[in-house]
């Protein structure tokens, strides 16, 4: 057995547990629960069998870990956090095996959440005080309410933080800002109002800084989804919100920053490898993009983790 510390309150059966955990007052973990070194488990905390808690995890009172469960390392788990591992329970009837929960490294659940099974909470995720979880976190992002929805990203810079090229009171569109995020910039066109209507110009290759050999539109998103979550190893992109308002967080894998597209004379560019994500859609919006290539699945890169590993190659 490791060297870890029981209060003499505390039930705890099984061996399994690393150095430097501490667990407290009417605690109770059952045999075949595995825990991690350095963790925190508060008063009148439950961990069932089939469940694995990392190194460094936080479990603040009250919180029950039951068949299914998997907690890497690094996650706080506030107080009151309910978990479920069965969609459709009835007295006296169990599963033949429980549905699977992940909550990956560093992320945080606050006060009184409920996760519901199934569902994987992304690395550095947060979700906040008594939020209902009903499908899958992505990375870094921040959920709230019930059902629970993406609200917004963690470490983020808003746009309105970057450094401008030049000042904006001496500034007349067109024009771009450098961003938090390395390569990503924010354009503004020119806008020529008239009484019979208003016109916005850009150029390929000059505002615009390549020549798209595609584009295509995103309409008719409800405003709780989100849209993007991928990178690109070759393609650049440039998006202009031409109706309604959305929201664009782009990530180099190291910086986030957060531009907020509202007008037709506004535009972002992602060049390739910067994991995109629009989302705060509003009901009219209508979002264009440009793409420097044709549609090559291959170019695609899905998976967050995936993205951190090449972007740090």
């Amino acid at each position: 057995m490791s060297a870890y510390f029981k209060h003499s309150h505390a039930l705890v059966e099984t061996d399994n547990i690393g150095a430097g955990t501490r667990i407290w007052a009417f605690a109770h973990i059952l045999p075949g629960a595995r825990i991690g070194s350095g963790c925190n488990i508060c008063d009148g905390v439950f961990i069932e069998n089939d469940v694995v808690v990392g190194d460094d995890v936080t479990i603040k009172c009250g919180v029950q870990l039951w068949d299914g469960i998997t907690i890497e390392s690094g996650v706080f788990i506030g107080p009151n956090v309910t978990f479920t591992n069965d969609n459709f329970p009835r007295s006296k009837q169990y599963l033949k095996a429980p549905e699977r929960t992940l909550v990956q490294a560093h992320s945080s659940i606050g006060a009184n959440a409920t996760i519901l099974p199934g569902v994987t909470v992304a690395p550095g995720a947060m979700i906040g005080a008594g939020s209902v979880v009903t499908r899958s976190v992505p990375p870094n992002a921040i959920v709230q309410g019930n059902p629970a929805r993406i609200v917004g990203y963690t470490n983020t810079k808003a746009q309105g933080s970057t450094e401008p090229q030049l000042f904006k009171d001496e500034r007349k569109p067109p024009y771009s800002d450098r961003t938090a995020a390395r390569g990503v910039t924010v354009h503004k066109f020119p806008l020529i109002p008239d009484i019979r209507g208003s016109l916005t110009v850009g150029e390929f290759g000059q505002h615009i800084p390549f020549v798209p050999k595609r584009y295509f539109l995103v309409f008719d998103v409800p405003s709780k989804e989100t849209r993007g979550e991928h990178a690109h190893r070759t393609c650049h992109q440039f998006l202009i919100c031409i109706r309604g308002s959305c929201s664009v967080l782009a990530d180099d894998g190291l910086n986030r920053t957060e531009v907020h597209l509202d007008s037709p004379d506004k535009g972002i560019y992602l060049p390739p490898m910067i994991w995109g994500v629009q989302y705060k859609y509003s009901e009219d919006a209508v979002l264009l993009v440009f793409a420097s290539h044709n549609y090559d699945a291959a170019d695609y890169i899905r998976s967050y983790s995936e993205f951190l590993e090449e972007v740090n190659q």
